[in-house]
């Protein structure tokens, strides 16, 4: 009797994409060298420039003022655009995962749950941009499809407002300048 050998394959890629989608969602491991100085290694982030680029009626407008082909290699360029966006809003919730497990560890309760707090949200983000990468590749394949990704530039926000009272708690880390 022979074994199917689809649904071994079908389970092994699931496996590896699991495995993949844990570790972009955990991110890198930094050093405490690394973490003491987090302005190095976030990447700036213009959210309104991000937010014109996804916004749903700049798309639309784009549509109906330019011709079909025209439209679909703008569309293609401003979505690579945000794909970049993305990347570093994930690396950025990379980084702040980490700074947020550093700070857990703090005998200050506020502290701690702050960066609870904070590793929830970074969490959250970086598996909504993974998610959103998706969705912008999809939009580079088929640019006359509608996408949204609004979520992202919306979390990124709430990020960095959490960023900003954990600064203030937890000064000596130097991440609110970055963002």
């Amino acid at each position: 009797m022979t074994t199917p050998i689809a649904p071994i394959v079908l389970v092994l890629v699931s496996c590896v994409a699991l495995v993949c989608l844990f570790r972009l969602a955990k991110g890198r491991t930094l050093t405490a060298g690394q973490l003491n100085n987090q302005s190095e290694h976030l990447k700036s982030v213009d959210v309104e420039a991000f937010r014109n680029l996804i916004d749903p009626a700049e798309e639309e407008f784009l549509r109906l003022h330019l011709a079909p082909a025209e439209f679909r290699r703008i569309r293609r360029e401003r979505m690579r655009a945000a794909v970049d966006y993305v990347l570093a809003v994930a690396s950025n919730a990379a980084i702040l995962l980490r700074v947020g497990e550093g700070a857990r560890l703090n005998s200050n309760a506020a502290t701690a749950a702050s960066a609870q707090q904070l590793m929830d949200t970074a969490l959250r983000l970086r598996l909504y941009a993974l998610q959103g990468l998706v969705v912008l590749y999809f939009g580079i394949l088929l640019p006359d499809r509608r996408i949204s990704v609004l979520r992202i530039a919306e979390r990124y926000e709430q990020m960095t407002r959490q960023v900003i009272m954990f600064g203030l708690q937890y000064p000596s880390l130097g991440v609110t300048a970055a963002l």
